[in-house]
């Protein structure tokens, strides 16, 4: 006979939980005479089976019929009759939850797609008359792909959190099962600061306003491509990145990398001007928190999105294939 500890080592089962199947009557313990709970062999292999079979989506409520199946002497709880029905209703439960979250995000991506345009015809006013968005020099030199991320695809994001503006700090390697864009950009210019000498002639420096409200204007359709998140990265404050996100009214939070942790962990590429070191413009695809895919170089910036998207339709998900 184990106590009720013992039994907790065993099975990875919490106290509160054993006390819960107790309520349930699907694990009576005996008592020893100093009130301690005892549980037999028998019984443990029964918790660990009510564990599983709750993991795989039966809730507690319905799961005594697997627990009598036991108790008539078979090996396995889902070998009687009664269990299969049990089976069918919870995969029937399901199914039904999942067409209602179906109909619920398709409802969703559309009114996301209406509040998009409405919000970017808001806008088009207020970008005019923004200096930073004004058409690149046809001049600007294009950057060349130096091989500098080859290694990236098929990397696991590290275990590093990095400041968002919307409040929270980001686990890079906690995004989701869903596709993940996390678009790079070196710097953004400010009236009170003035790029560095010889921004301009650095390849695939200029551009960043640009390259944001190019993924803004875009967003809606990156979410209807399979996209479940988007991120910009810069190594700017924080506080810079908060004023940045509601100059340009961007939908998606901006990550701040200050001491360009993610570069120092992946090897992402940066570049030098002035006394100023910042990140090169690319993007990151993360599909299972592992890099899927790499776009560098990005030129020119204010066209980016519409290459995710190519690529996205060229490149289905499993599920969307």
């Amino acid at each position: 006979m184990l106590q009720q500890g013992e039994v907790v080592d065993l099975t990875g089962t919490s106290r509160k939980t054993l006390l819960g199947y107790e309520e349930l009557g699907l694990v009576i313990p005996a008592r020893a005479e100093n009130g301690y709970r005892l549980y037999n062999e028998h019984q443990v292999s029964v918790i660990r089976q009510i564990r599983r079979l709750n993991d795989i989506g039966i809730p507690l409520r319905d799961i005594s019929p697997f627990v009598d199946c036991l108790n008539t002497g078979s090996q396995y709880a889902d070998s009687c009759p009664s269990t299969l029905g049990e089976y069918r209703r919870a995969i029937e439960r399901i199914d039904k939850t999942i067409s209602t979250l179906t109909t619920q995000r398709t409802a969703l991506v559309e009114n996301l797609t209406v509040a998009s345009r409405r919000m970017l015809e808001e806008m088009s006013t207020v970008d005019s008359q923004n200096p930073n968005l004004a058409p690149l020099p046809e001049d600007l030199p294009e950057p060349e792909d130096d091989g500098a991320t080859d290694h990236l695809p098929g990397m696991a994001l590290p275990e590093l959190r990095l400041p968002s503006t919307d409040g929270d700090e980001i686990s890079l390697n906690d995004l989701g099962h869903g596709r993940v864009i996390i678009y790079v950009f070196p710097m953004t210019g400010a009236p009170e600061q003035d790029m560095p000498e010889g921004w301009d002639a650095i390849p695939g420096a200029r551009g960043c306003s640009p390259h944001n409200c190019d993924m803004r204007n875009h967003y809606a359709e990156l979410v209807q491509a399979g996209i479940s998140r988007v991120f910009g990265l810069s190594s700017q404050p924080l506080e810079y990145q908060r004023s940045l996100l509601e100059a340009l009214r961007l939908p998606h939070p901006l990550l701040t990398d200050e001491r360009m942790l993610l570069s120092q962990a992946l090897g992402l590429p940066t570049f030098s001007a002035g006394n100023i070191t910042a990140y090169r413009r690319l993007a990151l695809l993360i599909h299972q928190n592992t890099v899927e895919h790499v776009f560098y170089p990005v030129f020119p910036p204010g066209e980016h999105a519409q290459v995710v998207l190519n690529w996205l339709r060229e490149h289905p998900t499993p599920q969307q294939s």
